[in-house]
């Protein structure tokens, strides 16, 4: 996939003309719905491999949707896996509202469960999932692998927002502010809880997918700042051998990649594919242990959604004893439910 792809484009307008899937050799637009809303619709454009691999799912920039749909005859020859790329909810192609890594980032998971199904011709091993995006992507990287711990052996995040309150408040040009008054209902000021439930870095205790980080030391729109943070505190957390992160020297403008060189480019995306190459076996979570809930954490054995997505908790679990005790952040109820 090229690194065009994560930079942070104005989305194209609602559709108007109606939802039909279309299908071609070698990618697909298709709808699936939610798991959590009963008839909210959600695209997601397939690109499918020459020869059957591993998915490779991802999400688009903050002001970006999926581009319109073009058939494939031929295979990519520069793309060797199932690529799943989700519109994200609210935008072009798909229902709902956005909400910045609330409930949408259940959507990416609806859109893999539904390729595991659909796809199976093409997936090697449907238990071996990726994740890859920049931008607004890449700050979806950061807390999905926070809010889904096992989902994911290996995961990209180019030039991400770690911490949505930091980036709020040094949006001096207000370009994405305004997008989180209406997508959150609040500011980091009225409620830094909620703020704190969608962001990578305060879901770090929660890192069990080995990350890829990269980031240009000159970009404006998202600082490398962000990156800095995330790699630091996971290495306080004890999880630094997790998390890979490049900086690129006089990398990084109003565009992510501004200044960047050819080489430094292939750099980047070869240290992803790396990334990949090494974790080709499902992340497996300890029988017991403490993880960080930003409004919910679902794993393979259990799940706890607090009553809105704005909260946080910890849960400290047992899975040997079956003991689930949750520790709220804020007043509210929640729910625990366990799998298998």
């Amino acid at each position: 996939m090229a690194y065009t792809s994560y930079d942070d484009h104005e989305r194209p307008s609602k559709l108007k003309d109606g939802r039909e899937a279309q299908y071609s050799p070698y990618c697909d637009l298709v709808y699936y719905e939610s798991s959590r809303e009963a008839g909210l619709m959600l695209a997601a454009r397939i690109v499918k491999p020459a020869q059957p691999s591993y998915i490779v799912v991802g999400t688009h920039g903050w002001h970006a949707s999926l581009s319109r749909y073009r058939p494939m005859e031929e295979p990519d020859p520069n793309n060797r896996y199932l690529r799943i790329e989700v519109d994200m909810r609210g935008r072009a192609f798909s229902d709902g509202a956005a909400d910045c890594n609330g409930w949408e980032l259940l959507d990416v998971i609806d859109a893999v469960e539904y390729a595991r199904e659909q796809y199976k011709e093409f997936i090697v091993d449907p238990d071996v999932v990726y994740f890859e995006s920049g931008s607004g992507g890449g700050g979806n990287g950061m807390a999905i692998v926070g809010k889904f711990p096992d989902y994911f052996a290996a995961a990209t995040a180019f030039c991400g927002i770690s911490d949505y309150g930091l980036w709020y408040d040094n949006d001096s040009v207000g370009e994405f502010r305004d997008d989180m008054d209406v997508w959150m209902g609040c500011t980091p000021q009225s409620n830094a809880e909620a703020y704190r439930a969608r962001s990578g870095l305060h879901l770090i205790g929660n890192l069990h997918t080995p990350i890829y980080l990269a980031h240009g030391d000159r970009d404006v729109r998202v600082p490398a700042e962000h990156s800095r943070l995330f790699a630091a505190k996971a290495k306080e957390a004890g999880k630094g051998r997790l998390v890979r992160y490049d900086e690129l020297p006089g990398v990084g403008a109003a565009n992510h990649w501004d200044q960047a060189s050819d080489e430094q480019l292939a750099y980047i995306f070869g240290q992803s594919e790396a990334n990949r190459s090494l974790h080709r076996e499902p992340v497996r979570l300890a029988p017991k242990g403490r993880l960080v809930v930003g409004g919910y954490v679902i794993t393979k054995h259990f799940e706890v959604v607090l009553d809105s997505p704005d909260r946080t908790a910890t849960v400290d679990y047992d899975l040997h004893v079956g003991t689930f005790a949750v520790t709220c952040d804020s007043p509210g109820g929640y729910t625990i439910r366990r799998f298998g």
